[in-house]
């Protein structure tokens, strides 16, 4: 096995997972961190140990995604519950997190634990008008004028799951 192979099995550890989200749950929803909790994840979405790119914890809370139930004199087909949001929990880490970076951009996005209450997932941003951003080959595509607001118009990764657009074409699941 392979060292990030190591990685993946080291971070399913229960005790150490229990752990961590101990100390997440007191720590803002939005907090930058140094390092990635699961670099083997980060490393295969694009993450680089370099200046222009940040890492930060998004924390959501867990339900709560359809509207209340309506008060006051309707006829039954009037008084349903319509769900308010139809985009995942990954997707909308992605939006708090660029909210609170407005000069950056999403390049990816990954779980990184959940409890009974709250969803984390761990973010790479990268930040446009950083030379080291504009020189490297790999990240350069990211800076151009076409590419802001990738969360927002459904452009990363989560966001093409979430609307069906990563299957490899059209009926690639038969039903039986």
């Amino acid at each position: 096995m392979g060292f990030y192979k190591y990685l993946k099995e080291a971070w399913k550890n229960d005790a150490l997972l229990k752990q961590r989200m101990l100390q997440w749950r007191e720590e803002p929803a939005t907090i930058r961190i140094e390092r990635p909790t699961r670099l083997d994840r980060a490393r295969a979405l694009g993450y680089k140990p370099k200046q222009g790119i940040i890492l930060v914890r998004q924390r959501v809370i867990r339900g709560g995604r359809k509207r209340e139930q309506v008060s006051g004199g309707r006829r039954s087909k009037h008084a349903r519950r319509r769900k308010v949001l139809d985009i995942s929990y990954q997707t909308v880490c992605e939006m708090r997190a660029v909210e609170k970076y407005p000069n950056c951009e999403v390049l990816n996005s990954y779980f990184a634990g959940k409890d009974g209450k709250h969803y984390w997932y761990e973010v790479i941003l990268v930040e446009r008008s950083h030379p080291a951003i504009k020189k490297d080959e790999h990240l350069r595509w990211i800076t151009e004028s076409h590419q802001k607001g990738r969360v927002f118009r459904g452009l990363t990764s989560s966001a093409k799951k979430s609307r069906g657009l990563r299957r490899k074409g059209l009926g690639a699941e038969k039903v039986r």
